[in-house]
């Protein structure tokens, strides 16, 4: 018989007990995944709720004084993309977007056109086509003169092409 007191001793078989069991392993990768995936969805949450906003410039703008147009020019406005031209009938305000798939357009001294870069659209000085895939003219838009003798361009507002120019 065994004696009650004397405790079992297991034999040693050299082997270290793993520090981790298979059990442990996979809840504490299962805590991970879940973990990363509710920061997943937390952050698109937190997009979803956030506003989705575009802020685009204003589309009316002041193109500075007349003066600084000389007679029979074509300006460039890079930052508004619209052409300040002068003529002897007037000011016109044309849209330097190109009808066809929307390049930016530049206006050729040597050849006094507006042309696209990409697709070979030309345009007359004051928006008319010439030649190439662009489907219609250049837009105008509506220009006048404030209270304090500046140009204002109102992009919201095309006006027709054969419309009178704002004469000064």
């Amino acid at each position: 018989m065994s004696d009650p007191k004397t405790p079992a001793v297991e034999p040693h078989s050299g082997a270290a007990k793993p520090a981790i069991t298979r059990r442990d392993f996979l809840n504490e990768a299962t805590s991970g995944a879940l973990g990363i995936a509710g920061l997943g969805s937390a952050v698109v949450l937190y997009q979803f709720f956030s506003p989705n906003v575009l802020f685009e410039p204003p589309s009316s703008f002041r193109a500075g004084k007349p003066d600084l147009y000389p007679a029979n020019s074509v300006s460039f406005l890079l930052e508004q993309q619209v052409y300040i031209v002068h003529m002897p009938q007037g000011f016109y305000a044309v849209s330097a977007v190109c009808t066809h798939l929307g390049c930016i357009t530049q206006y050729k001294q040597e050849t006094s056109q507006i042309e696209c870069p990409c697709h070979g659209s030309k345009f007359k000085q004051d928006g008319t086509k010439i030649e190439g895939p662009a489907p219609r003219p250049l837009p105008h838009f509506s220009i006048t003169l404030t209270a304090d003798g500046d140009l204002l361009v109102d992009k919201s507002q095309e006006v027709a092409p054969g419309q009178a120019p704002l004469k000064v």
